[in-house]
């Protein structure tokens, strides 16, 4: 346990940004998954919605600092490429 009070400080900042990058990225994770069920469903239409609301999702957490750029990029292609191959 920290005894500095700007230790004490920094714990409890980390905890709250653990929580805060915790949710976004569930709230990703959950989108991906929804947009890769509409791609397996195969109704286009619906499909697309998805994916744009996943690669929104994906973006979000790259610029909130969740995602490095490279790793957003990789997933927002292997959702691109499956909806691509869809048509």
């Amino acid at each position: 346990m920290a005894n500095i009070k700007s230790a004490k400080k920094r714990i409890k900042v980390i905890s709250k940004r653990t929580l805060r990058n915790k949710m976004i990225k569930s709230s990703t994770k959950t989108a991906v998954k929804k947009a890769l069920l509409a791609i397996e469903a195969g109704n286009k239409e619906a499909a697309c919605e998805v994916v744009k609301a996943a690669i929104s999702a994906i973006d979000r957490a790259y610029t909130k600092g969740i995602f490095h750029k490279n790793a957003a990029a990789r997933k927002k292609a292997s959702i691109m490429k499956l909806y691509n191959k869809m048509a």
